[in-house]
């Protein structure tokens, strides 16, 4: 097992400032060219890492590090979400929607997305974007017996919440 891989098992046990001790040998050990490692997949995993400590200031920079490397499809998408969701709880709301918005078109299928983003929408006063986004993502894929039985009125009024019939 390498490094990397001991220092992510670390993270998913619950040994997260290990994992962050761990991760940040291995960084200066690259920077040093003592290691050879991919060193987008490494900024990937510390950022995650300082995530999932609360110290969403400094896993910013690793996001960005990370996403400006090349990462698989499916770590492309957590960096993505992870940077996004990131900049929405430090605030910065137009950051984190344009990386939405990002993450949207390149991945059209990962219906999570469209949930984080109607959080920013709410962030950003957009309540009608927001509640749309959350109502057409539950009419569209919740597999609740009673939200398909009214899976078609979900989505009908999911833009039209403040339109009355008298």
């Amino acid at each position: 097992m390498d490094c990397l891989t001991q220092a992510v098992q670390l993270r998913e046990s619950g040994q997260n400032e290990m994992a962050l001790e761990e991760l940040l040998t291995l960084e200066e050990l690259l920077r040093d060219g003592k290691l050879l490692i991919d060193s987008a997949q490494l900024h990937y995993q510390l950022a995650w890492t300082y995530d999932t400590l609360g110290l969403e200031k400094e896993a910013v920079p690793y996001y960005e590090a990370a996403l400006s490397g090349e990462l698989s499809k499916e770590d492309r998408a957590g960096a993505l979400l992870g940077l996004g969701s990131t900049y929405r709880t430090l605030g910065q709301y137009e950051t984190a929607e344009k990386i939405f918005e990002t993450a949207i078109f390149e991945f059209p299928e990962r219906r999570e997305f469209q949930v984080f983003m109607a959080m920013v929408q709410y962030n950003l006063k957009e309540h009608k974007r927001a509640m749309k986004l959350l109502l057409q993502e539950i009419a569209e894929h919740s597999a609740n017996a009673g939200i398909q039985k009214y899976k078609r009125a979900i989505a009908f009024y999911a833009d039209k919440l403040d339109e009355r019939w008298d």
